[in-house]
């Protein structure tokens, strides 16, 4: 595709006129018949269409509330490190891979792009088995109206290694696909064929892959391959240039705010800005007769504006005069007394020997926090829908594109298929993009005006109605043995939802999970030869919107432990290095923690040592299997806090493409930087505080440290989550080299020195 089409326009219009013959569904099926197809047994009949199950609440359910907290433990203590396979429909790879007729590959991605370079990745995998160039290949979001819909939604830093398998297993089946009618096409025996750069060969004879699937309406679709040894792949493991890169660095129209359709109109909506404000009534009045109003919506929850620009729909929102029911007006000193250690739901969520003695004189204590986060991506959230004759389509960013479906067909009172979710490039995601209720608002003032409507949040309310990262309170408890390492170790730990009460984890969770697994990423102590260990939840549910944040629990919960564990390396006199390798087994993920530990150390030339006016802080951490260490070199001037070097050892496995997994390090790096040294929100006669950047502080350039050097360690047979696992050191390295140059513990983030 040229640079002159634009993705959306090529969206838009391709799902509506598809021309190429192996994509039949977009152009000769409607989305009802897709469905059917997918059932098709000629055609599925395929070994990853097996995996998934009950899906991931129905896993961890089994038992869980029968056998209560043993169980419980064992089942979250898997969930921490499994990898969810494929759980979605159009599972054809003919659904997946469209051969346009310049003999390109057109990957539709049940995952969505959010930066990270995922994409990339994907594309990676296809081109080594479907036998392509990386340069035939383009990738964009599939559409609902595809047939293609990832149940696990896009997040978890799960897209790379959850399609791993079953998207090579169909680039596979569709490279026999393709040989299977060449043979037909050639008169030549399938076993004779060859495939290379999207080129089939043999008997003398050639066609590409465009010529092959030329005429194809009906692919046979042979038994899945083998997949082929990654020794011998061309493409996965090398720093391939990002696919997106062209399309980013000349500022095509690629994100949801681009978004246009023909005849277009603009909304706003009005949104309460204090906290458990609910709707009362609207004046109306004065906005229905401004300039460009065309229509002013009011239901029982909210009211909109529909206009013929932005400006005027948002000049109309300003005169209208909306009555609000405040029950009460929530201050941060509110939240805090009711978040804490002591107070909630508590669940043990790891148990290991015996529990500390309230009593013991030999116990050390000491207490961490962290504050509300917004997410402060750089894209609002918004969409423009067009709903007409009993259909809806939807662009927006999401990273659900099924529950957005739903949701809208639901609100509309029309069936799923009849929704087509078209997911665009996301202007930052982080887990806020998960909920779309705005695609709700637009499909409805859509529907009332007859006409597609673009609907955007303002920075305010963005802010304002974000799901924010809940607050934390944590206390760590423990005691040396006479040796001077540790015999006990507790993490309690109070946090508000985090997966619970999310469109992807329903309230009722709690009742069967017993804890927020969210909030419990990075909770549980990872040294195993620590002969008492455990962690204990308090749950609680806050009075505004808390949700998934990027690496979920991971960054506070591994600040508090890694802070713990180094003072009390620190009062045993030993190494921090040497402490936390005495105290790790030599298996499994043990030794591959053991690992990344070792190559940190060495690379950093780590000291625990002040040399000048700078000293270096160590830290690590396992998150979804994929373990993590860092050193960070710190200096500090007029009692603020500044990052000079960080040295990040990673252990994710295979690395699809090595530029981008350390992209995604330094991309967690300095996102942890961010949230350890600047970001807070808080509350202000009942309403969240700021809702515009600046005052809502983040890091900078001039934050960014001089140098971020990552060494990749591969541990595994297999690529990991990396998106996330990054993030968990951070926080406590940097302020492990605070406490060495200060002599003083900061348990509370944002640091603040003075």
């Amino acid at each position: 595709m040229s640079r002159n089409n634009t993705y959306l326009v090529y969206t838009i219009l391709h799902l509506n006129n598809s021309t190429s013959a192996a994509f039949q569904p977009l152009n000769k099926r409607s989305a009802s018949t897709i469905q059917k197809m997918n059932k098709n047994k000629k055609t599925s009949r395929r070994k990853f269409l097996v995996r998934g199950g009950l899906g991931t609440l129905g896993v961890l359910a089994i038992g869980t509330y029968v056998f209560r907290n043993p169980l419980r433990r064992k089942t979250l203590s898997i969930a921490e490190t499994l990898i969810p396979p494929y759980n979605g429909s159009g599972t054809k790879a003919n659904l997946w891979f469209e051969i346009t007729k310049d003999n390109q590959v057109l990957l539709h991605s049940s995952k969505v792009e959010m930066g990270q370079g995922t994409f990339t990745g994907l594309a990676q995998m296809v081109a080594d088995e479907l036998d392509v160039a990386i340069e035939q290949i383009q990738v964009i979001g599939a559409a609902s109206a595809t047939g293609i819909v990832d149940g696990l939604s896009t997040g978890g830093s799960l897209s790379i290694a959850s399609l791993w398998v079953p998207l090579r297993e169909m680039a596979a089946t569709m490279r026999e696909m393709v040989k299977g009618e060449a043979a037909k096409k050639m008169g030549v025996a399938k076993s004779d064929l060859t495939t290379k750069d999207g080129v089939v060969s043999g008997g003398g004879k050639t066609m590409t892959y465009a010529e092959v699937a030329a005429d194809v309406t009906e692919w046979d679709v042979p038994g899945t391959p083998d997949l082929r040894p990654v020794s011998s792949y061309k493409f996965v493991g090398k720093p391939i240039p990002r696919v997106d890169l062209v399309a980013k660095v000349f500022g095509d129209p690629i994100f949801g705010m681009d978004a246009e359709m023909p005849d277009m109109l603009h909304a706003c909506v009005i949104r309460p800005e204090h906290i458990g404000a609910t709707f009362k009534s609207a004046d109306t009045s004065k906005a229905e007769g401004m300039n460009g109003v065309v229509k002013v919506i009011e239901t029982e929850d909210w009211v909109g504006v529909v206009a013929k620009t932005f400006s005027q729909a948002l000049a109309a929102k300003r005169a209208i005069k909306v009555t609000w029911d405040i029950p009460r007006k929530w201050t941060e000193s509110d939240i805090r007394e009711m978040l804490q250690v002591g107070k909630g739901d508590r669940m043990i969520t790891q148990k290991v020997g015996n529990e500390l003695e309230p009593e013991d004189a030999n116990v050390v204590s000491i207490e961490f926090s962290s504050p509300i986060g917004a997410h402060a991506q750089m894209e609002p959230n918004g969409a423009v829908a067009h709903v007409a004759d009993g259909k809806a389509t939807i662009i927006l960013s999401t990273q659900v594109v099924g529950i957005t479906q739903k949701q809208v067909a639901k609100a509309l009172g029309i069936d799923t298929a009849d929704v087509n979710i078209i997911p665009t490039y996301l202007g930052g995601g982080f887990g806020r993009r998960l909920n779309t209720s705005h695609a709700v608002m637009a499909a409805k003032m859509s529907k009332e005006v007859g006409k597609p409507v673009k609907y955007f949040f303002t920075r305010k309310e963005e802010f304002q109605n974000d799901t924010f990262r809940p607050p934390t309170h944590h206390i760590m408890r423990g005691k040396l043995n006479e040796d001077g390492f540790l015999d006990s170790v507790e993490h309690h730990y109070a946090s508000g939802d985090v997966a619970i009460n999310s469109v992807l984890m329903p309230g009722f969770a709690h009742t069967v999970l017993g804890t927020d697994f969210g909030a419990m990423r990075g909770a549980n102590i990872m040294y195993e030869k620590i002969p008492n260990h455990r962690s204990v939840q308090w749950h609680t549910t806050l009075p505004f919107a808390t949700s998934w944040w990027r690496s979920l629990g991971l960054l506070a919960n591994t600040f508090a432990i890694e802070s713990f564990i180094d003072e009390m390396a620190i009062k045993a006199g030993k190494s921090p290095v040497d402490f936390r390798l005495a105290m790790l087994g030599t298996e499994g993920n043990q030794a591959r923690i053991r690992k990344v530990i070792e190559v940190a150390a060495e690379k950093s030339g780590y000291t625990d040592q002040v040399k000048g006016d700078k000293a270096m802080g160590f830290a690590a951490s396992i998150d979804t299997g994929s373990p993590c260490a860092q050193v960070v070199e710190v200096s500090i001037a007029d009692n603020k806090i500044k990052v000079h070097k960080v040295t990040c050892a990673f252990d994710c496995g295979i690395a699809v493409n090595p530029d981008q997994v350390r992209a995604q390090c330094e991309g967690s790096i300095m996102m942890g930087i961010s949230g350890v040294l600047h970001e807070k929100m808080t509350l202000k006669d009942g309403q969240l505080y700021p809702t515009i950047y600046g005052p809502y502080e983040m890091a900078l350039m001039r934050d960014a440290p001089s140098e971020i050097d990552i060494h990749l360690i591969q541990g595994a047979e297999v690529p990991l989550p990396v998106g996330e696992p990054p993030l968990g050191p951070i926080g406590a390295a940097i302020g492990n080299a605070v406490r060495r140059l200060t002599g003083k513990r900061v348990g509370d983030l944002p640091m603040r020195l003075g």
